[in-house]
């Protein structure tokens, strides 16, 4: 299994409130080539500022927009992220479920078909290998979606599992595929919906947040599901690849909506108390530490027949030494990745594991893991940073109230 490194950048971008961005860049040990998605043009012809992203060229921003701005765009009308980058995969057989949920704790036998779900892959310590999407489009067909950092990761993870449950006799296959077959577009944003519509055939009034359906987009067919990463409404569109071009350039005759880079992602979602793999979890970090115990569902408790259950089942009844918590810091600059967290008296309680300037709210939000009494929203600590203790408050997440469609 590949060894990763997390390297971080800043990004010096002059805007009105932000100065600098911290894009989280994640390689594999042996990524040579640097890959183009299939929207690799059109960011080009739009001015996008290409960066090196989990070894693919992706535009951190684009030349008519600052990354603030791009961000408030998205939170008040509706954007279109490139996320070809991220790994798809279809898995068919009478025996998908049960291989499924053999490594992750999710409840696909209790979802209807249709529906999808956030879930994690699990080691062994009850650690994350992975978050991830997972549609259960039947009872014999699963669509999944996880991150581009960990392509090599997962499919060894899933290829090593499955063969291991096909040798019982189980029916099962898996389907990567590649950035030359589909492309993955997300659609972001209040009137995300509304710039869609008049280009589909699906009826987005009836599809609600974490759902999945076919039909064609801008005449081209498409898998569209209402989810993303930004705490916005919104859709991820997979597209054959060689279509990519033709159902983004029909979203953008909107004026509703515009291209959006890394940078506006990595501040929406941090505003939206998301968690980015390599960063907030990893698989030093259990479902419970990470504040994700939600994620392990009733019936998959009761059972306790997924790996490390024994460990994530004894923290959810005793607690936990660490837990993943919101920070805001009023003025200056942000805190970064590893920030050192203190209490009032000093003492070392923690460390930042995310954070940024928040477009949306002013000042600083971050994310990071502290002792499990300090967790308390509203608790004040200090955080180093450029060497000095600067005060910062403990805070619920998301920042901002999320406005997935859901029914009322």
């Amino acid at each position: 299994m590949l060894s990763y490194r997390y390297i971080t950048r800043v990004f010096c971008i002059k805007q009105s409130n932000v100065k600098t961005l911290s894009i989280q860049r994640l390689y594999s040990d042996n990524v040579c080539k640097t890959q183009k998605t299939p929207l690799y043009d059109l960011h080009e012809k739009y001015g996008g500022k290409l960066v090196d992203f989990a070894g693919f060229l992706l535009p951190i921003q684009y030349a008519d927009m600052s990354v603030s701005s791009s961000h408030l765009f998205t939170r008040n009308s509706s954007s279109i992220f490139d996320v070809s980058h991220m790994l798809q995969t279809n898995v068919y057989g009478n025996d998908c479920i049960s291989w499924f949920e053999s490594i992750c704790p999710v409840d696909l036998k209790g979802m209807a078909d249709g529906t999808s779900s956030l879930t994690v892959f699990l080691n062994k310590n009850g650690g994350i290998i992975d978050d991830l999407i997972v549609t259960k489009v039947k009872d014999d067909q699963l669509y999944i979606v996880s991150n581009a950092g960990r392509i090599d990761v997962d499919k060894q993870h899933m290829q090593e599992t499955s063969e291991a449950f096909k040798k019982n006799g189980k029916d099962l296959s898996i389907e990567f595929l590649s950035i030359t077959q589909r492309a993955l577009i997300a659609v972001q944003g209040p009137k995300a919906a509304s710039v869609l519509q008049p280009l589909t055939n699906i009826a987005l009034k009836d599809l609600m947040f974490m759902s999945s359906t076919v039909g064609q987009v801008a005449g081209v067919n498409c898998r569209v599901t209402r989810c993303g990463y930004t705490g916005e409404d919104g859709v991820e569109i997979s597209i054959p690849a060689d279509k990519a071009n033709t159902v983004t350039e029909a979203l953008l005759q909107s004026s509703d909506v515009k291209l959006a880079g890394l940078g506006a992602r990595d501040s929406l979602r941090l505003e939206a108390g998301l968690c980015l793999y390599g960063n907030d979890i990893d698989e030093s970090v259990t479902p419970v530490e990470a504040n994700l115990t939600w994620l392990i569902a009733k019936r998959r408790r009761e059972e306790a027949n997924f790996p490390g259950a024994d460990i994530i089942m004894r923290q959810i009844k005793e607690g936990v030494s660490k837990r993943r918590i919101g920070i805001r810091i009023e003025k200056g600059a942000p805190a970064r990745k590893d920030a050192v967290l203190k209490d009032k008296e000093g003492r070392d309680v923690g460390k930042i594991t995310s954070g940024c300037p928040s477009p949306s709210l002013g000042g600083n939000v971050a994310m990071g893991y502290v002792v499990e009494q300090l967790k308390k929203p509203g608790t004040e600590l200090l955080v180093n940073i450029r060497g000095k203790d600067v005060p910062c408050n403990v805070s619920k997440m998301p920042f901002i109230p999320s406005r997935y469609y859901v029914k009322k």
